[in-house]
């Protein structure tokens, strides 16, 4: 499902400031695993996640998603099979459009009562604010929106970057139990 093959990223190669982030990772997921991230501060996790969505060009190696080689893909290319959901609640979406805009631009009747009912899952009372502003939205609720928006058209792949680490330990707690309803229901990665 997803295979980095010997992945290596330096930053600033060259110069004084050089920073090698990743140095031949290997990994390698199935569909359906569920995989939580650790380390210190500059480790390369999102590093890792940057050159798996196609943030970074890596310098070596190959990255697989479903058996297809995305390496050499842009990034907007590769959001064809991933979802994503950044650390901060501010990414992801666009604060000065609605919400039903940033779920579709130019949405019908029918997408809209769909986006309705998929808002209602969250209870979060989004589904009767359809044409608020997403930046007058509390953050965790911009963060459920994300992950939303992130897995409507069921990618491949979920990345998930501390995407709880900026909310409160209660907002924290109902966005984590969604991500799990939401992967579950979805059989992602």
């Amino acid at each position: 499902m997803l295979e980095i093959q010997n992945v290596s990223k330096t930053f600033n190669a060259g110069t004084v400031n050089e920073k090698t982030a990743l140095n031949g990772l290997n990994l390698k997921l199935n569909e359906g695993d569920f995989v939580t991230v650790i380390g210190g501060n500059g480790a390369g996790k999102s590093t890792m996640l940057n050159a798996v969505a196609g943030v970074w060009p890596i310098d070596e190696g190959k990255i697989l998603i479903d058996s297809i080689d995305v390496t050499k893909l842009s990034e907007h290319q590769r959001a064809a099979y991933i979802g994503r959901v950044f650390q901060d609640p501010m990414t992801g979406t666009a604060a000065t459009m609605q919400i039903e805009e940033n779920l579709r631009i130019g949405i019908t009747k029918a997408e809209r009562e769909r986006y309705r009912e998929l808002l209602k899952s969250l209870d979060l009372g989004l589904e009767d604010r359809l044409t608020a502003r997403v930046g007058l939205l509390s953050g965790g609720q911009r963060q459920a929106l994300t992950l939303l928006m992130a897995t409507m058209n069921k990618p491949k792949l979920l990345l998930l970057d501390e995407h709880t680490a900026a909310l409160d330990p209660k907002t924290a707690l109902k966005v984590l139990t969604l991500s799990a309803k939401i992967v579950e229901e979805n059989h992602l990665t």
